[in-house]
């Protein structure tokens, strides 16, 4: 029995950019395009006949922009959207609002050369869409204010962290995709100062990083920044690997310091969830606690699969919680999880795994 395509609908104001979108994605034999429309409102009009599997969406329109609709979307009839648009090109907040409000990834569309640039990533469109398609989307519940840390706990770190020695022996390795912009926020967002240091790789182009850690750093109690090399991995701070270069974590003594390498894709990434848990397994040992969340594809398998053979504790995110059950799937059919837990219980196994580390330390 043949498999059943993933069915698009296109969302767009420019003519030209949704034949060029209808062509790429006709010309994969598992997509099919089921309609086009040119605003928020003919589109509402064909969603009243048949639900699409994957929309494409632009964000600048006539009568309604793409933000407002995939708020009412989400709101109302939560469906996979993947965001096509020149306002997401890169330090774009414009980006992370989508992904706050619902959309499961984004292909940013230059303004120049349009029609040559989608072109030239139609294996990233169609490769989108059939990720999205699997993705699991909910309604999406307004999120609760958070108080901004202060402007001095942005810059400057508690005293007793950056005059003694800080404890570095226990660091935690988390590795996302599809979906872990929103993860991420929503487990360091619950996590203490006093948490163990994090490095963190998150599926991501070049330019999208800096942005994305500065705005993870407003609304946590932790700072979190984008890493940069050589730089030591401190408490009470999360690094988030840059784009489109791979991080690893190396050992001086007993601190943990952060090499930031350039070099091919591994498991089809750069930055490369295996990359970084391997470096942990050499370097860390059982002192590393290993978190695979939400995400297409299986990088980070093997590499968690390494860091549990030589005493890492590893953890991966439970189906339910995740948008797209991908990389934790295969981390764990590699044998290399130790416990499967849901997005929100995250955090509180962290703060677990750190606080018996000390304890043991201790006794």
């Amino acid at each position: 029995m043949p498999r059943e395509k993933v069915r698009v609908l296109i969302v767009d104001d420019s003519a030209s950019v949704r034949q060029i979108l209808q062509t790429i994605l006709n010309d994969d034999p598992d997509i099919e395009v089921m309609a086009t429309a040119s605003d928020p409102f003919v589109a509402a009009k064909r969603l009243q006949d048949e639900i699409p599997d994957v929309m494409i969406l632009d964000l600048e329109m006539p009568r309604m922009d793409g933000m407002t609709f995939l708020r009412k979307i989400m709101a109302q009839r939560p469906i996979p959207v993947i965001i096509c648009s020149s306002l997401t090109e890169e330090g774009s907040n414009v980006m992370f609002e989508a992904f706050e409000a619902g959309a499961v990834d984004i292909v940013p569309k230059p303004k120049i050369d349009t029609r040559l640039a989608l072109l030239e990533c139609s294996t990233r469109l169609r490769e989108a869409v059939k990720s999205a398609a699997r993705a699991r989307v909910r309604p999406r519940a307004e999120r609760r204010a958070i108080e901004k840390k202060l402007t001095a706990d942005a810059i400057i770190p508690p005293p007793v962290q950056g005059r003694v020695r800080p404890t570095t022996e226990r660091i935690v390795c988390i590795g996302a995709s599809t979906g872990g912009t929103e993860a991420l926020n929503d487990v360091l967002e619950m996590l203490p100062p006093h948490c163990p240091p994090i490095v963190i790789v998150q599926h991501m182009p070049a330019g999208f990083t800096a942005a994305f850690a500065k705005r993870l750093d407003g609304v946590c109690q932790i700072r979190v920044k984008e890493a940069e090399d050589g730089e030591p991995v401190l408490p009470g701070c999360a690094y988030i690997a840059p784009g489109a270069r791979h991080m690893l974590l190396q050992r001086i003594g007993l601190r943990y310091q952060i090499a930031i390498k350039d070099g091919p894709p591994v498991s089809r990434h750069r930055p490369s969830v295996d990359v970084l848990f391997r470096s942990a397994a050499q370097h860390a040992g059982a002192n590393a606690l290993g978190v695979i969340m939400t995400g297409m594809g299986d990088d980070g398998a093997r590499g968690m699969l390494e860091m549990r053979k030589l005493g890492a504790s590893t953890r991966a995110q439970d189906e339910e919680s995740c948008v797209v059950f991908g990389m934790p799937k295969e981390a764990i059919a590699h044998g290399g999880v130790e416990k499967v837990v849901s997005l929100h219980h995250i955090p509180r196994e962290i703060m677990l795994w750190y606080q018996v580390g000390h304890a043991a330390v201790a006794g």
